[in-house]
């Protein structure tokens, strides 16, 4: 897992505990990345299955 990806991973991590999904903005001001990059990060980890998007509760899978 690169920096960036543990990055995304742990913000995506922290913030869903509190039911709150991070928008691509957020994402943006937390890293300081472009969205494709972010995107890039974000499909590498579901590729590896560290994360999964559950669509019927709306949020992200761990793990």
């Amino acid at each position: 897992m690169t920096d960036l990806e543990r990055k995304i991973y742990r913000i995506i991590y922290n913030m869903s505990r509190f039911r709150k999904n991070p928008t691509m903005d957020d994402l943006k001001r937390k890293t300081g990345k472009d969205e494709a990059a972010i995107r890039t990060a974000v499909n590498n980890l579901v590729s590896r299955k560290e994360l999964t998007w559950d669509k019927d509760k709306k949020e992200w899978s761990f793990k």
